[in-house]
């Protein structure tokens, strides 16, 4: 029941509302539908960059999501090229993938769009590995959709229209994947309940993109909403080298090895006070600390934006370290940690960014923020769905659902 009081509830927000009637849609540049966006840093001074209120990000540059020719946006990733240097945002909506480059920040490209294997629906997700795009969605009967980034170097006439250079069929909807790169796996997760796998994770080999294959699965622990998957140099010596799963499977944390693909093992689970909705979490880079959000707990339980940082210093007993409470009620969504910092979409609130240089003394402050839905900040799914933070350039790529896509910087 929860699920489906959440999936009707979401669905109600992202779609009763479209990006052009949205109450943070004010737009302070005259964008037309051109495909080259012409712009002007704006520096954030006196707690405002333009109309968005800030804290130590400037505003670079945005492009409305009527202009991507959809109704609402979700998940966001980044891509460099390595032969160019340039770098590129990759923002799911709910009928496709765009794709923009964003190497001069004053003037961004809209460069095409890969539309949707299925219907439109609020949720895609995508990630990106050996320059191609793996892009999957709740949409039935969707299954992965590989592109090939490097047709991004060459597009005559912006905005393409782009085809999948494969589509993967071994699973049908996926509400998100995760890869990791240091093995060239891809994790479906969050595929139909009574699947092989209980829609835990399929592992997919995509060592060779443009032939994706199936690999097994893991279903242990039922299903994972979303994970991260790494190749573990933590603290715990056991696991060193090993492949290392850690699911956030709705009502629990778990931790599985999934170095032997024909037989994945689980390792153990940990579970926290006042438990909604077990949403999405991240390593620290020593990987001995895992930051969690969980969904669902600022709406049912009135909660400040909750951070939930579990010691895992030794993966077969993880234990609870802090909490840590936001500013405002707004919802936390994804999170990534990037050094010190732990950049958090937070819905309404925008992004967060947390300084994390302490966590092991259970000092964390928030360190900055940028806010592209300044209407509010109550407990609704609206704003902010994520943020990625890895571009060397310092730019930093955010997915608003109502508003499209906003690049900010650090202020200097």
């Amino acid at each position: 029941m929860k699920n489906a009081i959440f999936l009707g509830i979401t669905l109600l927000l992202f779609f009763g509302c479209s990006s052009d009637d949205s109450p943070d849609s004010t737009d302070t540049n005259n964008f037309g539908n051109d495909t080259n966006v012409l712009m002007t840093v704006t520096p954030c001074n006196n707690g405002l960059a333009g109309v968005y209120p800030c804290s130590g990000y400037d505003f670079v540059g945005r492009i409305p999501v009527a202009d991507f020719e959809g109704q609402s946006a979700n998940d966001i990733w980044g891509w460099t090229d390595t032969s160019t240097g340039k770098e590129y945002a990759i923002m799911g909506l709910d009928n496709g993938t765009v794709f923009v480059d964003i190497s001069d920040e004053e003037n961004l490209v809209y460069l095409g769009k890969l539309p949707s294997a299925g219907e439109p629906i609020s949720w895609r997700d995508l990630k990106v590995y050996k320059d191609h795009a793996f892009i999957v969605s709740e949409a039935p009967g969707h299954g992965m959709q590989v592109f090939d980034l490097t047709k991004l170097r060459n597009v005559s006439n912006p905005p393409a229209t782009f085809e999948a250079d494969t589509r993967y069929t071994g699973i049908g909807n996926a509400h998100n994947i995760v890869i990791n790169e240091d093995t060239g796996f891809a994790y479906a997760v969050g595929t139909a309940r009574r699947d092989a796998f209980n829609g835990g994770a399929h592992f997919i080999n995509i060592q060779d993109p443009k032939n994706p294959t199936a690999a097994g699965g893991y279903g242990l622990n039922g299903y994972s909403h979303d994970a991260q998957v790494i190749t573990y140099n933590g603290p715990d010596e056991e696991y060193t080298g090993r492949e290392i799963y850690i699911g956030a499977n709705e009502d629990v944390v778990i931790i599985a090895d999934v170095t032997d693909k024909e037989n994945p093992q689980n390792i153990s689970s940990v579970t926290y006070p006042n438990i909604e909705y077990t949403h999405q979490g991240w390593f620290t880079d020593d990987q001995r600390y895992f930051l969690l959000g969980d969904e669902l707990d600022e709406v049912e339980r009135g909660f400040q934006s909750r951070t939930l940082i579990f010691d895992f210093t030794d993966l077969d007993n993880p234990v609870l370290h802090d909490t840590y409470l936001g500013p405002t009620s707004a919802i936390d969504h994804n999170g990534y940690v990037k050094g010190d910092a732990y950049f958090l979409a937070n819905y309404t609130a925008g992004v967060r960014v947390l300084d994390i240089s302490g966590i092991a003394n259970k000092s964390i402050s928030e360190s900055g923020f940028f806010d592209t839905f300044p209407s509010s900040d109550n407990a609704q799914f609206s704003g902010v769905w994520s943020v990625y933070p890895y571009f060397e350039s310092g730019k930093i790529v955010v997915s608003d659902i109502n508003s499209g896509l906003f690049i900010i910087r650090k202020s200097n």
